[in-house]
């Protein structure tokens, strides 16, 4: 829909409109109250203003009624934002990201740079195709176990890591969902949405001197923080004891440890080796491991989640009672990993695994125990449990959450983890490669075939019911028609056009390579403010009256707020994915302000050079 006729001097509705932007963009900055509330609160205001306020047609028809405004709920921007964020938690779930992260690590050949580059390239070409927010949760891991291979801090990596997703974001139309916003908002103003690979091009370039730029100096802006995350080790930490039977077809049979350490579990420390009755200590000299050999392990909690991830048998203890293989509840169906700790006055204490029956009574297997840092060399079926031991079980949802009637052991709620369904992978990934296909060749929109995955993986089993809706955000579903509502308003009250019309002003006479750089550089300040999804919504329409005004192609400064919008970097506000690692890398505020800013004028200087001769201004 096209806007009123411009209006000069500006009216009453089109200041309110700015009041109540500018009121709700306040509340998502300095989030004193929820975004949801927020989101919901402004278009609650618009609807009520606007009903005692109406800004009417030639036919007498509220261009700003309640209907309207409350339309960006079914906006298929909306909908593709959703149905991708189910299927990435689907590609999560099915432990594909997770697998492909393993080759990655493997193809750094013990080059600490050359793992992260990879790691980053990777990361980048991912996110032009999955939301930035599995991706990077994925990789937190990854590039944590990287940083402290290497000896490097996590502080300088995990940055990085967030830039490369935004980055790989920039690519294709659904790489994220600022840019799927706005196509969307084009859409609603009556111009042409992108298509699959519309700004793949000048994305690509971007991409590739931002990711340079990411690569050889972010880290060297970042503070090393190495102390600083050592004073603040977290639970996963602390080691477990576990122990591995070694089967015929085990890819550990004939191999001879190297230092305690064995191939394909780098993470887990050798403890012992136990051969019939004969026992094997370290340094384990001239020792190669044997079909039915017992090893005992120590390993963190997420080495030892990884490992029964891919080997769901590997890590299931043998026990003697002869019941526990009646059911195999803990190699079917979903399955979670948490820590129960043996409770004061457990009936528990004192004895062992197998006199316990503790498999057969809960439907859940010890997988490894901890007991206050003590070193034990011992099969963890032969130790007889203390008051205070924390295991670490691994079952159904249901078996699990039936641990907290149990007088015996008190379940750890916090630490309940599901693990990936491997068996779902092939399923995932097909859904996954043809929702790409279809959108990427045209045969569906982009909304259709996001939608139909999503469904697909629900129906499939790759994803419950349950997990499809806690993959949802609520602050996307809430946000998104807020602003859509937003720019609507701004549009049909002429104040995109008078913005566009005093930006303009300001730079008058100013080449349209000039205009088109400044728009960008406006644009990327602000969604470091107002988050980049505001921002995508916002100044669209606002890109498209200064394209009329100056009598340009729209698409030029369309993509110039595809770009901009995403460079809410500099602080950790601006985009998810900082939120997500500034955890792990241990930032301040201040921290995104030093790695993001730089990054954003390399952005800027890079569009303004290239995107006037591309776009032929």
């Amino acid at each position: 829909m096209h806007a009123t006729a411009a209006i000069d001097p500006p009216n009453f509705e089109m200041w309110v409109t700015f009041a109540l932007i500018l009121g709700a963009l306040a509340l998502y900055a300095v989030e004193r109250v929820a975004v949801e509330v927020t989101s919901l609160a402004v278009l609650g205001a618009f609807m009520l203003f606007f009903n005692f306020f109406p800004v009417l047609d030639n036919s007498s028809h509220n261009l700003l009624s309640s209907d309207r405004l409350i339309a960006g709920f079914a906006n298929p921007a909306l909908m593709t934002v959703l149905a991708l964020l189910v299927i990435g938690q689907g590609m999560v779930r099915a432990g594909v990201l997770d697998r492909g992260a393993r080759i990655v690590l493997a193809a750094g050949g013990g080059q600490g740079w050359l793992t992260i580059f990879i790691t980053l390239v990777v990361v980048l070409v991912i996110s032009g195709f999955l939301n930035n927010i599995p991706v990077v949760v994925i990789f937190i891991p990854i590039m944590e176990a990287v940083a402290t291979k290497f000896g490097t801090s996590s502080s300088k990596v995990m940055m990085p890591l967030s830039f490369a997703a935004v980055l790989g974001g920039m690519t294709t139309i659904i790489g994220s969902g600022t840019n799927l916003l706005v196509s969307g908002a084009l859409d609603e103003l009556g111009e042409k949405p992108f298509d699959f690979f519309q700004f793949t091009v000048p994305g690509i370039v971007l991409a590739g001197v931002g990711l340079i730029f990411v690569l050889f100096l972010v880290p060297r802006l970042l503070p090393d923080r190495a102390s600083l995350a050592n004073q603040f080790m977290e639970i996963d930490g602390r080691h477990f004891l576990a122990q591995i039977k070694l089967a015929e077809n085990s890819e550990l049979v004939g191999l001879q440890s190297e230092g305690g350490i064995f191939g394909p579990y780098p993470d887990m420390t050798l403890r012992s080796v136990q051969r019939e009755d004969e026992a094997f200590l370290p340094p384990f000299e001239d020792v190669v491991l044997q079909a039915g050999d017992v090893l005992v392990v120590a390993a963190t909690r997420n080495s030892l989640a990884d490992a029964v991830a891919h080997d769901p048998g590997l890590l299931i203890p043998e026990l003697q009672d002869g019941k526990e293989d009646a059911e195999g509840r803990w190699q079917e169906g979903d399955r979670v990993l948490a820590e129960v700790m043996v409770a004061p006055a457990s009936r528990m204490a004192g004895l062992n695994l197998n006199m316990i029956g503790f498999r057969h009574k809960t439907h859940c297997v010890v997988l490894g125990m901890q007991r206050r840092a003590r070193m034990m060399r011992t099969r963890i079926t032969d130790i007889r449990l203390e008051e205070g031991d924390v295991l670490l079980v691994q079952g159904q949802p249901e078996d699990i959450s039936g641990l907290r009637k149990s007088d015996d052991v008190v379940l750890l709620e916090w630490s309940a983890e599901e693990l990936p369904a491997l068996d779902h992978a092939k399923r995932a990934t097909g859904i996954f490669a043809l929702v790409i296909l279809l959108a990427a060749t045209g045969v569906l929109p982009v909304v259709a075939a996001s939608m139909l995955g999503a469904v697909a993986m629900v129906a499939t089993g790759v994803l419950s019911i349950r997990m499809a809706v806690r993959a949802l955000d609520s602050k996307i579903f809430t946000m998104i028609p807020a602003a859509l509502a937003m720019g609507l308003a701004m549009q049909v009250t002429g104040g995109a056009q008078y913005l566009a019309q005093n930006l303009i002003g300001l730079l008058q006479g100013a080449a349209p390579a000039v205009v088109l750089s400044a728009f960008f550089l406006l644009i990327a300040g602000l969604s470091n403010i107002i988050s980049a999804k505001a921002a995508a919504v916002l100044f669209t329409p606002i890109a498209v009256g200064i394209a009329h005004e100056l009598g340009l192609p729209v698409e030029a400064f369309a993509v110039a707020v595809v770009f901009a919008a995403n460079c809410a970097i500099a602080t950790p506000i601006g985009y998810q994915t900082s939120l997500l690692v500034m955890g792990p890398g241990h930032y301040t505020f201040a921290d995104f302000a030093r790695g993001g800013t730089p990054l954003i004028i390399v952005l800027w200087l890079t569009f303004s050079f290239f995107a006037p001769w591309y776009y032929g201004l």
